[in-house]
């Protein structure tokens, strides 16, 4: 085996480990948005029932004004 080919093994390993890498932040990056978006949404549900809340005890506060 030449010296020739050593670096040409060299840079399949190392061309190989990058595409690899690639691919892992890739996945780590896919995992992260995911996350992401359930937390925002999570969040969006939360604000929209705490708002309903707050609007049904104002009504309630309205209709008990005119009960008495």
């Amino acid at each position: 085996m030449g010296i020739k080919d050593q670096f040409q093994d060299k840079a399949e390993n190392l061309s190989n480990q990058a595409k690899k890498a690639r691919g892992n932040a890739k996945d780590e990056a896919s995992e992260r948005s995911s996350q992401s978006r359930d937390e925002a949404s999570e969040r969006r549900s939360q604000s929209q029932d705490e708002t309903q809340r707050m609007t049904q005890d104002e009504r309630d506060r309205f209709d008990q004004d005119y009960d008495a």
